[in-house]
C-alpha cells in the first residue's frame, strides 16, 4: 500500500504480477487532486486510467465504505490477476442503497440513483460519485430526470453480459462521465457526442476544495455540463 502517485515506482512489479496472474492486492490512497496541498508531484492524473489498461489487472475506485468492502472481497477472491483499490484522502459520505440490489455492486457498475425514462446519465467513480448524486438532485429540481451510475470498476463492468450493460447504459440516452483524472478513457462509454468532466493537466497546490473548484469539479459545473449536453439533443 502507498499513495497512488507512487504506482509509477511499482509499475515493473505490477506488470509482472499481472503477466503471471498473481493474486496481489495493491491498496493505493490519495487517489486524485483531492490530495490538495502537496500539488502536481503527488496528485495522480493519468494513473487510474493507466492501471485499468494493464491486462489481467482489475481496478476498483470505490465511492464509500460499502464499495470499499466489495472491492476488498473481490480482491480476496480474484484468482486471475492482481487487484488495485484506489482510495481517496478526503472523507466520503455513505451512499444510500436501501432500494438497490447490493449484488449489482459486484458487477463493477450499477444504477445508484434511478429515474424512470431518464433524460440523461451521469457515470462517476470514487469521490466524484457524491458530486453526481448532488447534481442529479439539482437537475431534478430543474425538470431533468438524470440517472447516476456508480462505476467503481470499469474492468469488471466490461465483463458483464451485454444485457446487463445495456440495462445500465441504454442506447440513445446522453451520458456524461465525471472523474478527477484523464478524460479520454471515458469516451468508450459516453461516445463522441457525450461529455466528460475531468482533469487533463497536472494538478495544482492548494486545499482540496480550492483545487476541485479550480478544475471545475463542482456540483454547479456538472449541472451546467449536463444541461448543455441535454440541450444539444444530438443523440
Amino acid at each position: 500500500g502507498t499513495f497512488l502517485i507512487f504506482s509509477d515506482y511499482c509499475k515493473p512489479s505490477i506488470r509482472l504480477a499481472a503477466m503471471m496472474k498473481q493474486k496481489v492486492i495493491y491498496v493505493f490512497t490519495h487517489d486524485s487532486i483531492g490530495l490538495g496541498e502537496d500539488g502536481p508531484t503527488h496528485q495522480p492524473i493519468e494513473h487510474a486510467s493507466s492501471l485499468r489498461m494493464i491486462p489481467n489487472m482489475t481496478v476498483w475506485r470505490p465511492c464509500d465504505a460499502f464499495e470499499t468492502a466489495v472491492s476488498w472481497i473481490f480482491g480476496l477472491e480474484n484468482t486471475t490477476g492482481p487487484t488495485s483499490i484506489l482510495l481517496s484522502r478526503q472523507s466520503l459520505p455513505f451512499q444510500d442503497r436501501s432500494s438497490l440490489n447490493h449484488e449489482d455492486v459486484f458487477r463493477g457498475g450499477y444504477t445508484l440513483v434511478d429515474e424512470k425514462t431518464p433524460d440523461g446519465i451521469i457515470i462517476a467513480t470514487g469521490s466524484e460519485v457524491t458530486l453526481a448524486v448532488q447534481a442529479s438532485k439539482l437537475l431534478k429540481n430543474r425538470g431533468h430526470r438524470v440517472r447516476v451510475v456508480s462505476m467503481p470498476s470499469t474492468n469488471v463492468f466490461d465483463e458483464q453480459s451485454e444485457e446487463y450493460k445495456n440495462k445500465i447504459l441504454p442506447d440513445g440516452i446522453p451520458i456524461i462521465a465525471v472523474e478527477a483524472g484523464i478524460t479520454d478513457f471515458w469516451r468508450k462509454y459516453v461516445g463522441l457526442q457525450g461529455g466528460v468532466l475531468g482533469v487533463d493537466s497536472y494538478g495544482e497546490s492548494a486545499p482540496a476544495k480550492d483545487v476541485f473548484e479550480h478544475f471545475g469539479l463542482t456540483v454547479d459545473n456538472l449541472v451546467d455540463r449536463v444541461e448543455s449536453i441535454l440541450d444539444k439533443k444530438s443523440f
